[in-house]
């Protein structure tokens, strides 16, 4: 819900900008880098998909 939002708001965000966006999850096992290079992922997949429309 947090990707949700912090995409909704701002589609093209820097790595600190998702770090802040997504600071109140926890995740112990990765220190966030997975989380955050699926956030990536997922903004180069919303890039693809509008230049397609």
């Amino acid at each position: 819900m947090e990707t949700y939002w912090l995409l909704s708001e701002n589609p093209n965000p820097t790595e600190e900008e998702i770090r802040r966006g997504l600071s109140g999850n926890l995740c112990r096992c990765t220190g966030y880098q997975n989380i955050i290079e699926a956030v990536k992922l997922a903004v180069q997949r919303l890039r693809e998909l509008k230049t397609m429309q």
